[in-house]
């Protein structure tokens, strides 16, 4: 049997860490859902604050998971989307979702995301 060390899995480690953080799991789903604007992602996250809501969209992008689009119109536009590898996260982790509903650690709700 292989003996695991803290250093083994820094990669798997690191991701886990960063989609257990409040509110990343929850703004992750949103983005799936289709949520483009950031007024759709907070009205779609039941309890986020806009502070960390867009902490957490800044957070995102500059992980590579969410692409963030800057439309030069009057007022400015930003939209955000699942970047490739956003999408194949969040395929990566229904399963889980899926276990973990069927394991009564979530409530399914009116629509809008739970909070994290």
């Amino acid at each position: 049997m292989e003996t695991i060390h803290d250093d083994s899995c820094p990669s798997f480690e690191g991701t886990l860490e960063m989609i257990g953080r409040r509110w990343t799991g929850s703004v992750l789903q949103a983005a799936a859902q289709g949520a483009r604007r950031f007024g759709e992602y907070r009205a779609m996250i039941d309890g986020i604050s806009d502070r960390l809501l867009s902490q957490r969209l800044k957070e995102l992008e500059a992980a590579g998971l969410i692409e963030r689009t800057v439309i030069p119109t009057t007022p400015v536009q930003v939209r955000y989307r699942l970047a490739p590898d956003g999408q194949a996260l969040v395929d990566a982790l229904l399963p889980l979702a899926q276990w973990s509903l069927r394991r009564g650690f979530g409530t399914r709700g009116s629509g809008r995301v739970p909070a994290a």
